[in-house]
């Protein structure tokens, strides 16, 4: 459990990090947005994409 806290502190100071140097996480390529009126919808499908690559790297680093 220990373990598993202080790699997720770490993976949000990454975060952080990246966002506060003007990484646009969250507007990239490939990100629907669908704008209708007075409403949004955004479907982040790249950016998951790409969090979920770099998680499991990360993770598979990890467990060995």
């Amino acid at each position: 459990m220990g373990k598993s806290l202080i790699l997720l502190g770490l993976l949000l100071v990454g975060l952080g990090l990246l966002i506060s140097a003007g990484v646009p996480l969250g507007r990239l390529p490939g990100d629907i947005t669908i704008r209708r009126g007075n409403s949004v919808i955004y479907l982040p499908i790249v950016t998951c994409l790409v969090i979920s690559l770099v998680l499991s790297v990360v993770l598979s680093l990890f467990r060995r």
